[in-house]
């Protein structure tokens, strides 16, 4: 994940159409990295947005970045009531989200598994699974209620390989491949839930696997000039399929 800044979204995105059925968009990590870029995005579409990170100093200066039509919180996403606060807010103001993205992850610091400590492995947990868990919890029913509605859970080429050195992060990202088809089993007619790998971005997480070789890789905004229209075309006949960002 990157670092909060202003991002500079090209012209392209003006030009898009998205489905008008598409209208709140919720997003979880959203301060930084592809969650920062997607906001924006999504915002610059006509979109509302509703986002959340949990770094005080970059949560206001995204708010300030979309405008007074957004929301923008701080929220720690392994933090049941801090979700069901933000989700709250987020319902009062604009209902139930038209497509809602968990995006917020960490991963642990390189090493094998035996010497990651407890503490780490619980919080990669905490985050990359219970926090989903947390959103679902929250925001699915009124959904549900509703009839319609999209789900995106970001997953990671990790997700279907493994590697060394990131067994915490690859066990948390098969959790959301089989969290994630398993609710698909679930939902009723109308909505959908879909496990999405976004492809290697240039983020400070990949960094902090790769180092200066990351930066062979495209960055987030310009990964999200493509998975932008992507994500606003799913519906619900892709529930349950394993996808992979353009």
């Amino acid at each position: 994940m990157q670092p909060a800044r202003r991002w500079k979204i090209a012209p392209v995105f003006q030009q898009l159409r998205h489905d008008p059925l598409m209208q709140h968009v919720f997003i979880t990590g959203a301060t930084r990295g592809l969650g920062r870029a997607l906001a924006q995005g999504l915002a610059n579409q006509g979109l509302t947005v509703s986002a959340c990170g949990t770094r005080t100093e970059a949560v206001a200066e995204l708010q300030k970045t979309l405008g007074p039509h957004h929301l923008v919180s701080t929220c720690d996403v392994s933090d049941s009531s801090q979700v069901g606060a933000f989700a709250a807010e987020s319902l009062k103001r604009f209902g139930p989200p038209d497509l809602l993205i968990n995006n917020a992850a960490l991963i642990n610091a390189n090493a094998p598994l035996w010497e990651v400590s407890p503490e780490e492995f619980s919080r990669v947990i905490d985050v990359n699974l219970k926090g989903i868990h947390h959103v679902l919890h929250a925001l699915l029913p009124p959904m549900i209620a509703r009839g319609s509605g999209v789900i995106v859970n970001l997953s990671s080429g990790w997700g279907r390989s493994t590697s060394p050195d990131v067994a915490p992060y690859c066990c948390t990202k098969w959790g959301v491949e089989g969290l994630t088809k398993a609710l698909a089993d679930e939902l009723p007619p109308g909505l959908a839930a879909i496990p999405l790998n976004p492809g290697i971005i240039d983020t400070e997480m990949l960094r902090s696997c790769f180092a200066d070789e990351a930066g062979a890789y495209r960055g987030p905004a310009d990964w999200a000039r493509t998975a932008i229209p992507f994500l606003l075309s799913l519906n619900s006949a892709h529930n349950g399929q394993s996808l992979t960002a353009p």
